[in-house]
């Protein structure tokens, strides 16, 4: 069953560092239950999605993330970027608290306060659909952010395919006619991307 809660951890390495760099995250930090590592496909980052029950879970953290970001400082190349996201649907279902896919993508935008309820009924019907008629995409969940400085919605959307084949749902003529729906009607211009992350597979 999903989570409520969704921590999600990223941390900028060295390119010339990012096995080191796992090595260093798997050595000092105990395993949080739930919690899955990845590794940045475009960009040298670090990725760990922690499922969360809830809010109370985070004093029982802070201690980790010390130790770990301080032994990872010397192969960093930016601060750790750290928010908590809380689950809003699941237009594709995964039986666990997270995709067990090789990759997964996060897509986010930030969505008008205004239109907020309108969005929510719009997106079913259009990114929800076009969602379920692909057959690359095993897992989607769809979030809202609760403690970030990154507000808005965010999907993370499962696949096991290369990312070459995953990739043309959306880039399809239908998906640029949804996309045009929602900016700037629905969507601001902060806060809109998407990346791609591969997982590390356990020791």
């Amino acid at each position: 069953m999903t989570s409520p809660l969704l921590l999600v951890t990223e941390v900028p390495v060295d390119p010339a560092a990012v096995d080191q760099a796992i090595a260093v995250w798997r050595e000092q930090t105990p395993v949080v239950a739930g919690a899955v590592l990845y590794r940045g496909v475009e960009a040298s980052t670090l990725l760990e999605l922690t499922p969360i029950a809830d809010l109370g879970r985070l004093d029982g953290l802070t201690a980790r993330w010390r130790d770990l970001l301080k032994a990872l400082a010397p192969l960093s190349t930016g601060d750790a970027r750290r928010q908590v996201l809380e689950f809003v649907e699941a237009p594709k279902p995964v039986e666990g608290e997270l995709p067990a896919t090789e990759y997964v993508q996060l897509r986010h935008v930030e969505v008008k306060p205004p239109v907020k309820e309108e969005y929510l009924d719009w997106r079913v019907d259009t990114i929800f659909a076009e969602v379920h008629k692909s057959e690359k995409i095993e897992a989607f969940l769809a979030y809202h952010s609760l403690l970030s400085t990154e507000p808005g919605v965010m999907f993370v959307s499962g696949f096991s395919c290369e990312p070459a084949e995953y990739l043309p749902t959306f880039a399809s003529e239908r998906y640029a006619e949804i996309a045009k729906q929602a900016h700037p009607h629905f969507v601001t211009d902060q806060g809109l991307y998407t990346r791609i992350y591969r997982r590390v597979e356990a020791r």
